[in-house]
Parts: C-alpha cells; structure tokens; sequence
C-alpha cells in the first residue's frame, strides 16, 4: 500500500510539472522570456539580415516556429521569416506599435496607440478580435517638469512604451492582462476579447505585468507597483515608490525570484521586495538614474540597465550590492538576455553589446547600426550621449529644444527594443526602423 501510494504521489508530481511546463511553453512574450539556450561565452558575430519598416522601433521581437515577430511605429505588426529576413505577413493598425507581442497557442497578442488591444492569428495574420481601451497616448501634462511654454501641453520624451499583454492559463481561465493609458490593468477572455474585470490605478500603466503564484504584479505612472490576485483583480499589496518631478514612474516590468520581486523605477533606484507582503528587502541607489530598463537574474546576479550613468549593473540578488559595472556610450533602456554565459543589450547611441558574464564586465564585443557609423561624430562627444553638447546651446528649459535633442539622437538608431534569440540567432529593433538579426558565434 505505501508503495502504491509513492508511486501515486510520484504520477501527481509529474503531473502536475508537466502541466506547468507546457503552460510555459504555449505562452512566448519578451519579458518573461529572455534566458535561452546557450553555451560559455558567444560574442556576437555576422550580420545575417536587417529587415526595413518605415517607422522607428520601440516593440521587442519573438520568434517561434521560423517566424520572427515585432511591431513598429508605423503601425504595422510584422511577420518576419528567420532565416530570410522576408516579410510572411503584417497586419495594419491605425496607430504606433510601441507595445510587445505575445504568442500563445495560434494567437499572438500586442496593443497599439489606436487605443485597442488585438488578437490576430498567428498563421495567417487575420484579426480574430479587438479590446477597445479607454484610449492610449503617451504621459504628458502641461508645463512638463516647468518647460517653456508653461501653458502648452507636452508630451513626455522618454515615455517609451505602451504595456505588453501577457496570457494566463489555468485550466478553463484563459485571460489576457495588459495595462492601458486609460489608468485601468485589464483582463480579458483570450479567446474572444471579452473583459472579465479591470483595476483603477491612479495614473496611465505602461508597465508590461507579470504573473509569478497566481500574482499579477505591474506598475505604473502613479509610481506604484500592484500586486493582485490574476483571476479576480483583487488587490493584495502596493508598494509605493518616489514622486519627486522628474523621478515618478514605473516604466520597467518586473523579475521574480527566490520570493522576491525586483523591479526598477524613474524613483532613482532599484527595490527588492517580498513577493508575498511587498515589504522592502532592499533598494540599490542608481546614482540619479532612471531604470526603465527590466531586470534578468541568473545564478544570483541582477543585470540590469540604468540611464544617466550609462551602465548595464550586475547586483547581487540577496544584498542588492553592486558586483561590477559595463560602461556603454549612452542610456541602457533595452532590456538585457541571456544565454550561455553571454548577456546581450542595447543603448541609445545605436550599440548593442554582447558581455562575457563571467569577466566582471571586461570582455565584451559590440555592433553599431549604420545609422550610428554615419551620424555619431556630429552628434555625440567623445563618442559618448551628452545632452548639452548636442543641444548646441539651445535652450533647453524649452520643451521643442528637447525634442529636437531626441530626434538627433534616433538618428543614431537608438536601440530601445529588447533581444530575442532563437537559433543561434539575436533579433532587436531599433529606432533606425530596421529588425536586425545577427548570427552569434559558435
């Protein structure tokens, strides 16, 4: 009897692991997945394609079955062959990709700034169904952070993305849950669009959630970060971060880990809570650095991006102390991957890096966009981002001054968009409008 009994015990364990690993596998989305396959150290090598789309690029790619996905400015999502770069597909919204795509069973999934949410099938690119939202536009206010013209309404330059839409699965409950502009985290039926409930933040919600124990966690611009139960919305904790001008927001999604929830914010730091309580295990000070940037963790270690201080941070995940440090040339807003031994990431000057994990950030090799090796000896100094310098004496307690600062700085192909790697192969966008693949050594 007793060893029926293990013998049952073991058939229910496999079970029931094997139920949560085939739940991971039919859902793909670009911030819950961005550790691979991959062994030692793999710099990056050849370029293998770069496809063109004809606005700039702030979604992250997903690749499955051959086919590599990700949206644009110019409000297509676009269907791209892996090993051709040659468009399969797109489907037309009418309004900027800046939300990332998810892919569960047939469906993918993403938002656009048309204010709607949709569903399309994966195959064929035809929609199956569409959200719509309270409407989707990026922060702003009038006056912003005290710009001139006080009376003019100004939208905020580095709101960078919309929320990504992640799926839920567990038995007959099939939700997709995104945060909108509008202020509310909604589920909804995956199947047929339909809401099954909503929560009211106190401001838009550009974060992208995730679901760790039947938790949803996401923040956004009222600069708290929700815990809430993923089938009813109810609320479990909140945990508030600063407020200051200038430094209110949650634009990062979060990492989960050893009961830990990690996640930075425009509040210049990165927090550690309790998963269960939101109680502050920890905060690291990012030295007046936003991190928009989302955290990936292995083998203890946080990796993470910040912006003023140019770096990709390695921290100790149970202290929150800093192991080391890779200077970049700019902002590190993309979010890191892993594979192998191998981090890879982005920065806003157009160079995407390729870090050997275990050198404490001395080996490395990087790639630039075209658009950088044409542009970046009239617009950066020293060949590093510098605000002031590429302003050239403008003003910039004005808003359009800032603007036109940006716009110079895309010119350089600033990569905000996070890697995917699927066969070998590293896939990121750019806000030069391409999707560059590049094979990576073997």
């Amino acid at each position: 009897m007793r060893k029926l009994l293990i013998v049952l015990l073991l058939l229910v364990n496999l079970f029931f692991s094997n139920s949560a690993l085939s739940q991971n596998n039919k859902t793909l989305n670009a911030f819950s997945n961005q550790i691979f396959n991959g062994k030692g150290y793999q710099p990056l090598a050849s370029l293998k394609w770069k496809f063109k789309t004809e606005g700039r690029i702030f979604s992250s790619p997903i690749a499955q079955n051959g086919i590599v996905y990700i949206g644009s400015e110019d409000g297509f999502l676009y269907a791209v062959d892996e090993k051709t770069g040659n468009e399969k597909w797109k489907f037309k919204t009418n309004g900027a990709i800046h939300s990332s795509p998810s892919i569960s069973e047939k469906t993918i999934y993403f938002g656009s700034f048309d204010g709607y949410y949709y569903a399309v099938n994966i195959q064929t690119g035809k929609e199956i169904w569409k959200f719509k939202t309270g409407g989707e536009h990026w922060l702003g206010e009038i006056g912003l952070w005290g710009m001139k013209p006080e009376t003019e309404y100004m939208e905020d330059l580095w709101d960078f993305y919309l929320s990504s839409p992640i799926v839920y699965q567990n038995g007959k409950t099939n939700l997709v849950l995104f945060g909108s502009s509008d202020g509310n985290i909604y589920a909804v039926d995956a199947k047929i669009g339909k809401e099954i409930w909503k929560f009211k933040t106190n401001g838009p919600v550009h974060g992208t959630p995730v679901i760790d124990q039947n938790k949803i966690y996401i923040g956004g611009w009222d600069a708290v970060l929700y815990a809430l139960n993923v089938e009813n919305g109810k609320e479990i904790w909140q945990f508030a971060t600063g407020t200051q001008m200038g430094f209110k927001g949650i634009q990062s999604t979060v990492a989960v880990a050893d009961g830990k929830v990690l996640f930075g914010a425009r509040d210049p730091h990165f927090f550690s809570l309790d998963a269960e309580t939101g109680k502050l295990n920890w905060k690291y000070d990012a030295e007046n650095s936003w991190i928009l940037s989302s955290a990936v963790i292995k083998d203890n270690t946080i990796y993470v991006g910040t912006s003023d201080t140019y770096a990709l941070l390695a921290l100790d995940l149970k202290t929150g102390k800093e192991k080391y440090r890779l200077k970049t040339n700019g902002y590190v807003y993309s979010s890191p991957a892993i594979a192998g031994n191998t981090v890879y990431f982005g920065d806003f000057t157009g160079n995407f890096f390729a870090l050997n994990l275990l050198s404490n950030g001395k080996e490395f090799n990087s790639v630039s966009t075209e658009n950088r090796k044409q542009f970046a000896a009239s617009t950066l100094k020293n060949d590093l981002l510098d605000f002031g310098y590429t302003a050239q004496n403008e003003d910039l307690s004005i808003y359009d001054n800032n603007k036109k600062v940006m716009d110079q700085f895309y010119r350089l192909g600033s990569i905000l968009s996070s890697p995917f790697i699927s066969s070998n192969t590293i896939y990121f966008g750019s806000a030069d409008g391409y999707l560059y693949a590049y094979n990576l050594e073997k």
